[in-house]
């Protein structure tokens, strides 16, 4: 296999996500998650993961399989988050006598399934808190912004700038988590998933010193998707309002469109994602560089125990002889998951 061929292979076989003092990672040979235990050493486990386009084939037609894929690896990223808090020691709080009312009851009620539970109550407020901060907030900011300091002279171009402003709360929020120092060691998990995928790519040992000399911003990364589908967003919603001038201006209709397209918007950004993992062009590029530069932030310089962990879940979903990744088939979602 020449190394040209050998690179192409690799790019598109290893994808992973960064957990609690741990990382996920898929490839040829599954998936697996390690963590750093409280104790100091690392635990690898292997990972069943079932995808619904092997039942059902249109979940993996081009664009609806972006849809699915999405849905799935938040729900396994959540699932494998969950895991790693209660590997890493964080529900070890359950058993301190100066747990709160809200702890003491959910612990009394749930149990074992604490985590869960609070990772689902989580999952939900998240999901209102992202309506909340990139759908609903631009748009009144914008429309107060034109009603009152234009005239209403942008009325033609709102979803223009909505997006524009759109990005502007992703950044300072992901700014403002970053500072917080758990979420920052988070970020340094997964800075070492990158450099691992990357020293990988290289078709180099996988070792602490050769990952360290890697870099830690990857074009298959989920930032990099985020900022995809929020440019492409403005595409279509500025030509929706283009072809249908009158659509924006019930506040309520405009909230209830742009949340049906977005299926559309995130299979067409899941494409171009696939895409970017397999070219280098100018378009790639242009679209590729907010997220890029939005990984100064989501990722952080790795320590050598960090690595150590990164190095140990990619070594778990690779073929220990190399060369057979020649033989086998390379699985579509590892290429996905890249967080």
């Amino acid at each position: 296999m020449s190394n040209k061929s050998k690179e192409s292979c690799n790019k598109i076989s290893v994808g992973g996500q960064a957990l609690i003092e741990g990382i996920m990672m898929q490839g040829p040979q599954g998936a697996a998650m390690s963590v750093r235990l409280p104790d100091g050493t690392i635990d690898t486990e292997k990972l069943e993961v079932k995808h619904l386009r092997d039942k059902f084939k249109p979940a993996g037609w081009p664009i609806i399989r972006g849809v699915f894929n999405m849905v799935e690896s938040l729900l396994f990223g959540y699932k494998c988050m969950e895991k790693s808090a209660i590997k890493a020691g964080l529900d070890d709080d359950t058993n301190s006598e100066e747990m709160s009312k809200l702890d003491k009851w959910l612990s009394d009620h749930f149990g074992p399934k604490m985590m869960a539970v609070i990772t689902g109550i989580a999952m939900v407020l998240g999901v209102f808190l992202a309506f909340g901060l990139f759908t609903y907030l631009p748009a009144i900011i914008v429309d107060s912004a034109d009603k009152y300091l234009f005239k209403n002279a942008l009325e033609n171009i709102h979803p223009l700038f909505e997006g524009i402003m759109r990005m502007i709360i992703f950044v300072v929020y992901i700014w403002l988590v970053a500072k917080m120092p758990d979420i920052k060691r988070v970020f340094m998990y997964h800075g070492a998933e990158h450099k691992s995928i990357f020293c990988y790519e290289a078709g180099i040992d996988l070792t602490v010193e050769n990952v360290k000399k890697q870099k830690r911003f990857h074009p298959r990364c989920g930032t990099s998707f985020i900022f995809v589908i929020l440019i492409i967003s403005i595409f279509l919603s500025s030509a929706l309002v283009v072809a249908f001038p009158s659509i924006d201006d019930n506040r309520a209709v405009w909230m209830a469109v742009k949340l049906l397209i977005l299926p559309l918007t995130v299979g067409i950004g899941y494409e171009f994602i696939k895409y970017a993992g397999k070219h280098d062009n100018i378009l790639v590029r242009v679209f590729s560089a907010p997220g890029l530069w939005m990984q100064r932030i989501t990722t952080q310089e790795p320590t050598d125990d960090i690595i150590e962990v990164g190095i140990e879940a990619i070594k778990a979903v690779l073929y220990e002889d190399t060369e057979e990744t020649d033989a086998q088939p390379v699985q579509e979602n590892a290429e996905e998951s890249e967080n």
